[in-house]
């Protein structure tokens, strides 16, 4: 326990000066995508011009994942990456550090998917594929930005087909492709591609815990032990400072392995989803967009 100690005294000054040095609004920003452009070549440096980092800006930092703009001029990520989020704060950066800001935000919590309409006209754009049932062992990639890394952007992760599952939510069964493969936090949101081709049969979603439910319970009731002997505070990102327990900075260390341990499984929700959730919300979408959304829900 005493190691624990030290190891969590070390994470909360690693920390606590990253809080002090953030920027107001906790939101990185692409360094050095020119070395990845480069070595994308002509065909993959088309793609990788729509993959977006996606940002909410939180009291606490921001929740980072990844988003990518399909043929309608619209961007699509999860429902989780926007979090609390809407279009008053929702913030988009592309690889060569355009921020995009967004006029409406249309989250489907079912599925866990959004549609970010931005408000201003994007080019390009990944086309949606007609089939999303690839056989397994096919081999599939994502671009994004796992764990918010942002010395190049984005960045490549490769895979193959495992199988599918449909996952109960809401009273719908929504269609997971289950592919072996690196997805990290911050991947979330990302397009999922077949190798070598720019159509999109999926959209990142999760990756496994190595750590069985009930240790996430116990991080989870550590977190909220605002009681008992405190250690000091913590800046925030906007500056404020909040007092920490002994309990909360062992809950911070465990939710760092938690969350960290890498499984080579991850699931991405299937292209058809989007396509049904764009037919359901489709009175949503501005009239300036309505026809080129309307072709992928036909």
């Amino acid at each position: 326990m005493q190691r624990l100690f030290y190891v969590a005294m070390a994470v909360l000054s690693a920390m606590t000066a990253m809080a002090q040095t953030s920027d107001s609004t906790a939101v990185p920003i692409s360094v050095d995508s020119k070395l990845v452009f480069d070595a994308a070549g002509p065909e993959q440096r088309k793609s990788l011009g729509n993959i977006y980092l996606v940002a909410c800006p939180t009291g606490a930092g921001a929740v980072i994942g990844t988003g990518f703009v399909i043929d309608s001029g619209v961007v699509v990520t999860n429902a989780h990456v926007t979090a609390t989020c809407d279009q008053n704060n929702l913030v988009g950066i592309s690889p060569s550090n355009d921020r995009v800001a967004f006029s409406k935000v249309i989250k489907d919590q079912n599925r866990d998917l959004a549609v970010l309409v931005p408000t201003k006209k994007l080019s390009g754009g990944f086309k949606l594929a007609d089939a999303d049932d690839p056989a397994p062992g096919t081999a599939v990639s994502t671009w994004g930005y796992p764990f918010a890394y942002n010395g190049v952007s984005p960045l490549l992760s490769v895979g193959y087909v495992s199988g599918y599952r449909t996952v109960p939510s809401g009273g719908l069964r929504v269609k997971h492709i289950v592919v072996n493969g690196a997805f990290n936090h911050g991947n979330s949101g990302g397009p999922l591609l077949i190798s070598q081709h720019d159509e999109v049969i999926g959209i990142v979603v999760l990756t496994y815990n190595f750590y069985p439910a009930e240790v996430k319970q116990i991080i989870d009731a550590l977190t909220a032990q605002r009681s008992g002997f405190m250690m000091g505070s913590i800046t925030k990102a906007d500056g404020t400072k909040e007092s920490i327990s002994e309990a909360q900075i062992t809950a911070m260390v465990l939710n760092e392995f938690y969350e960290k341990t890498q499984v080579m499984i991850g699931e991405a929700i299937s292209v058809s989803e989007l396509k049904a959730m764009l037919h359901e919300h489709l009175t949503e979408i501005p009239p300036s967009l309505l026809n080129a959304v309307a072709k992928h829900t036909k």
